[in-house]
């Protein structure tokens, strides 16, 4: 029986995007996409720095005013 699962070479490594296959060795076939946009991993913040940040303006409202942004010159 052939079932199929999705999975990225990487460096010699290969990364399962879902389902892995449950068997200690097997033959495969590779199939190998001219490009392949790697998932984008979400990155959290460490649970250290939690609360520990502060809002020093108005959140709608820039704190300076617009002539004082030097990316808007």
């Amino acid at each position: 029986m052939l079932k199929s699962y999705e999975a990225i070479y990487d460096n010699g490594q290969v990364k399962w995007l879902g389902e892995q296959p449950s068997v200690q060795s097997a033959r495969v076939i590779v199939t190998v996409l001219e490009e392949t946009a790697l998932p984008v991993k979400r990155r959290f913040p460490p649970d250290a720095i939690a609360g520990k940040g502060k809002t020093l303006g108005d959140l709608v409202s820039p704190i300076v005013d617009e002539e004082d942004w030097e990316c808007l010159k």
